[in-house]
């Protein structure tokens, strides 16, 4: 998963429980502020690009803050928090947040609103074959099912070789490979298992997505030995990790930053399917 940019502003009694909370998902990095101008202070940086800016209601001017940020930064995303209220109604954020820490709320609010905000910029073409994979995977049944559906959408946008690892221990870390589809002489050769120094599990343990091509140290066996071209592996899963996806192509380079946001989508969809089962 890419690396998602947060700036907390949060009272100063609160800011390490948001800190704890927030830092422990690797996929955030953390910017944390006590006051709204040293939150603007953070915004103007234009070398720590923002994504999202959480904003706790009880601050001094909070709901002035927020309109003056919707005129200055019409895409910042906006997470407001408001502990005290029992329901409570956005109004200039993109999202309100009353429980935080319960079950990840916070961070799960976060991952939607970048869920989103990446489905806004996917080519309009790339987003009906996520939507028709959306209807498979209701379909599908069983957990194995699931993770077939998911392999066979990501083969069908373009891929030459696709896998899925389950992951079945963290400590010692193994997964093992679940669903592919491909050639046959590819599916034959390709790892059964997955380890901690290997970059299915690099990235399980990260949390980040990752291209790979045949001259990266950390890589797919495949494409270390030149069998296929280029790889991308995206984690399934946010705060549980369920797995990682592996796709492949056969011409190197061929795999774009776009394209993994593709993979994501699809990831998350399965994610989501897997962990009400």
């Amino acid at each position: 998963m890419s690396r998602i940019s947060v700036l907390v502003t949060v009272r100063r009694e609160f800011a390490s429980r948001y800190y704890k909370n927030l830092s422990a998902y690797d996929p955030f990095n953390i910017t944390l502020v006590n006051e709204t101008t040293d939150a603007l202070d953070a915004l103007h940086n234009q070398e720590n690009p923002i994504d999202v800016l959480v904003l706790d209601n009880e601050l001094d001017r909070s709901f002035e803050f927020m309109s003056e940020l919707r005129h200055d930064y019409p895409r910042l995303l906006i997470v407001l928090v408001d502990e005290e209220a029992d329901f409570a109604i956005p109004g200039n954020a993109d999202e309100i947040s009353t429980t935080p820490f319960v079950n990840d709320d916070l961070i799960r609010r976060i991952n939607r609103l970048m869920s989103d905000r990446r489905l806004d910029t996917l080519r309009a073409d790339a987003i009906p074959p996520v939507r028709e994979f959306a209807k498979k995977l209701r379909k599908a049944s069983g957990e194995s099912g699931k993770h077939q559906a998911a392999v066979s959408a990501c083969f069908d946008i373009g891929y030459h070789y696709v896998a899925f690892y389950r992951m079945d221990n963290s400590e010692p870390l193994t997964l093992t490979l679940k669903a592919q589809e491909g050639p046959a002489p590819i599916q034959a050769v390709a790892p059964k298992q997955a380890a901690a120094d290997d970059i299915m599990g690099h990235v399980a343990v990260t949390g980040e997505s990752v291209i790979i091509g045949p001259s990266d140290e950390i890589n797919h066996p495949l494409v270390k030995r030149g069998r296929l071209g280029a790889g991308a592996v995206t984690p399934v899963g946010v705060t549980t990790r369920y797995g990682v996806i592996v796709a492949c192509r056969d011409v190197p380079g061929s795999i774009t930053k776009q394209d993994v946001m593709l993979l994501e989508l699809v990831s998350a969809q399965l994610a989501a399917v897997v962990s009400k089962e």
